[in-house]
């Protein structure tokens, strides 16, 4: 048997493998034993649960490991170097790797990171990636909002530290205290009980200061955040309805063409009847 009939029956059995991974059955088993893994992998935290069935959930995480192994090492076989191209193969890689570590004490993190398994729900569900590509598409919009809400931060920090840290050192005695009492105060929790009004019995003008970052933070910076992330979105689904209407018109140009090919050979033929009668 020569070279080339071996290349040429290995890429022909590589593409088989492709095309039994990417079938749509297939990818809805992959999901279903996702789904499944991370109901055991939750249940493993129940003392009653493993009394009760420790064996059998067990059990089923190692039979979801091996399925996962097997997964990726069929993609691998099919796309060989181009399975790294991908992020999300190379994040299912690091999420099923982490499951293969050894269950001694040294490896404890890693073990208990098993149930980022569950995160492979998104490599595999459409809309879940396209909400990821377009958090990531946000980012650089992002950093800018990020930057200004620091710098208001660290001002506002700075000067509740020197008009209420002598008389609230807890809250405000040094700038990283002010940084994450008025983070507090930011999400609103507690804020006019718990920190705020206590200060106005020492300084009856302090709810202008706070009232006033809370309008400049939670109002207005984070909303600045719902927006980039909501045009982005807009931007991924815009772009993905784009290359799904171009494969559409692609697909009519195909028919169309091979409508007038066949209209052309049916004149063609009726031709050459003619021609014979």
């Amino acid at each position: 048997m020569s070279d080339a009939t071996v290349f040429s029956r290995s890429a022909g059995l590589r593409g088989r493998v492709a095309r039994f991974i990417e079938a749509p059955r297939v990818q809805q088993a992959v999901l279903a034993v996702i789904i499944v893994n991370g109901a055991t992998l939750g249940l493993e935290t129940s003392a009653t649960a493993m009394q009760a069935a420790g064996g059998l959930i067990l059990a089923l995480d190692r039979i979801a490991l091996v399925i996962f192994v097997v997964e990726l090492a069929a993609k691998l076989y099919a796309w060989r170097g181009s399975f790294f191209r991908s992020g999300w193969n190379v994040f299912d890689l690091i999420v099923v790797a982490i499951g293969l570590a050894p269950a001694s004490e040294g490896f404890t993190v890693l073990r208990a990171l098993r149930v980022l398994r569950v995160l492979r729900l998104v490599s595999g569900v459409p809309s879940m990636r396209t909400v990821v590509h377009a958090l990531l598409s946000a980012i650089p919009g992002l950093g800018s909002i990020i930057a200004l809400l620091g710098l208001v931060y660290y001002v506002a920090a700075v000067i509740a530290t020197k008009l209420y840290g002598p008389s609230f050192p807890d809250w405000f005695g040094s700038v990283g205290d002010s940084a994450y009492s008025l983070f507090q105060i930011m999400t609103l929790e507690s804020w006019s009980m718990g920190i705020v009004r206590p200060v106005m019995e020492v300084y009856p003008q302090a709810w202008l200061f706070f009232v006033a970052f809370i309008l400049l933070t939670s109002f207005t910076v984070l909303n600045l955040f719902i927006a980039v992330v909501v045009n982005a979105m807009q931007s991924q689904h815009d772009a993905e309805r784009a290359v799904a209407e171009g494969q559409a018109r692609d697909k009519r140009a195909e028919i169309a063409a091979g409508i007038v090919a066949l209209r052309a050979d049916v004149a063609r033929i009726e031709a050459m009847l003619r021609e014979r009668r």
